[in-house]
């Protein structure tokens, strides 16, 4: 399956162990601390931009997934067509625009047409986006319609809630902001009454983000 751009342009390609260059990345680290006056050889950041290669490697993991091979065979047929939802999925993110850290929680839910996704893979969909440099409303976009190609169901909807480092930190610095975000697909979008339900089974049952 090839996940299809949204109007924001996240490129599809798929990247691979070798796509990411370590001692690049070790390379520029190192230059960054001695930028800002820091000595990359005293003790206590001697391995800092060893420590950061890796990092990047597991925070940006996502790239490196592919959805068929995530879900697997946790496709199952089941004569079902009422709401599935999955919420306070947490999750964790870098921006794109200062890459940042935003985190939050994520709700999921579908209408089957005869066909429902494992519970383990809806919050490993979230996490293959999250683990990304992201917007969140790219985001948000992009698990609707994974989901939506993989199940071709009568709905998706996906609402997340999102903290965003770069407006507590630095900037604006809101430490209480949040920021949410949806996505409303097939029935969710055409009715009124569906959407209503996934959002008063989201009030009622989410918790906070901190």
């Amino acid at each position: 399956m090839v996940i299809k751009e949204d109007a924001l342009k996240e490129p599809t390609a798929l990247l691979s162990e070798d796509d990411m260059d370590q001692e690049s990345i070790r390379q520029a680290i190192t230059d960054l601390l001695t930028a800002v006056g820091e000595n990359p050889e005293r003790e206590g950041l001697r391995r800092t931009p060893d420590r950061v290669a890796r990092m990047y490697g597991e925070l940006l993991e996502g790239y490196r997934q592919d959805p068929n091979e995530l879900v697997n065979d946790a496709l199952f047929e089941v004569k079902y067509d009422e709401m599935v939802l999955v919420h306070d999925i947490e999750f964790y993110s870098l921006c794109e625009h200062h890459m940042l850290p935003f985190l939050g929680r994520a709700h999921v839910a579908y209408l089957p047409r005869n066909k429902v996704l494992g519970l383990s893979k809806i919050p490993r969909i979230v996490d293959m986006f999250a683990r990304r440099l992201q917007v969140q409303e790219r985001m948000t976009r992009q698990i609707a319609e994974c989901i939506d190609e993989l199940l071709n169901p009568l709905g998706v909807a996906v609402v997340i809630e999102g903290l965003h480092l770069c407006a507590t930190m630095r900037g604006v610095k809101k430490q209480d902001a949040r920021m949410t975000t949806s996505a409303m697909l097939g029935a969710f979008r055409n009715s009124l009454a569906t959407r209503e339900e996934f959002l008063a089974n989201i009030a009622r049952g989410s918790n906070p983000i901190l």
